[in-house]
């Protein structure tokens, strides 16, 4: 049972549930978040559950100092010991959309999604990394999604760093597990956040939080090196991945999911 919990994101959706889920006596949580009020409370509300709680405000988007902040916070600074974080859970994301194309044509508003979503993904295993090698052990769990099995046009760049951040956490699984470290990537489906309130298109099998906080965990304390879910939503996706790419764009437009 991992002790010490870092869980980026922690302050709405998927990332609230998870520190909520998690939060009971003898455990710390190290919560990050950018909003200083939803992460007061946040912070308040897994207190109460019995949990200690460290509030952790960094910019993700800026991957080297949140990489060394990280490093310093888990392997410890100017003689004082560091917080032996067990799982980290990287769940930080962003994502811009607009049925105007402007998450397709604008490099600034790519760029936001990229540099959290991939870029900030990266520097927090980066930075969590070094305690966990040096003490043999350890779980980073990444927060991908359905989207990255094949793209929707909706939201390209997203389902780019998605994508991406998928093959990320595949690729060090292998090469951090002889070293006592499991890697899993997570692939929600749809679940009701306010970053899901901006796609305006379908979600079937839509979750709430909590659903998906469940799933999560379940799928962590069993090591699945893909926590896919909703079961019948991951089947489709990932089918829409081995069909011929004119078949799968095709079922995606009679999906629904076409430019608006």
């Amino acid at each position: 049972m991992p002790r010490c919990i870092l869980i980026t994101g922690a302050t709405s959706g998927i990332g609230a549930a998870l520190a909520r889920e998690y939060a009971q006596s003898g455990r710390t949580l190290i919560l990050h978040g950018r909003d200083a009020a939803r992460l007061a409370a946040i912070t308040k509300d897994c207190t109460e559950r019995g949990a200690r709680v460290l509030p952790l405000a960094l910019d993700l988007s800026d991957g080297p100092a949140a990489e060394q902040a990280l490093r310093q916070l888990s392997t410890g600074a100017d003689g004082e010991p560091g917080e032996p974080i067990d799982l980290a859970i990287v769940n930080a994301g962003a994502s811009r959309v607009s049925a105007a194309g402007e998450n397709i044509y604008s490099w600034e508003a790519a760029h936001e999604v990229l540099a959290v979503n991939l870029e900030g993904a990266i520097a927090t295993v980066t930075g969590v990394l070094p305690g966990m090698r040096r003490r043999g052990h350890g779980q980073i769990a990444l927060v991908s999604s359905l989207a990255a099995y094949f793209g929707l046009p909706p939201t390209p760049v997203y389902c780019a760093s998605k994508a991406a951040l998928k093959a990320y956490g595949e690729a060090l699984r292998g090469t951090l597990a002889p070293q006592g470290i499991a890697v899993n990537v997570i692939l929600p489906g749809f679940v009701k956040t306010p970053m899901s309130a901006d796609f305006t298109w379908p979600k079937p099998f839509l979750l709430t939080p909590e659903q998906a906080a469940r799933a999560i965990r379940r799928g962590l304390e069993r090591n699945q090196a893909r926590i896919a879910f909703p079961p019948l939503l991951a089947f489709g996706t990932w089918w829409l991945a081995v069909l011929p790419a004119a078949l799968a764009q095709r079922v995606v437009r009679w999906m629904g999911y076409g430019a608006k």
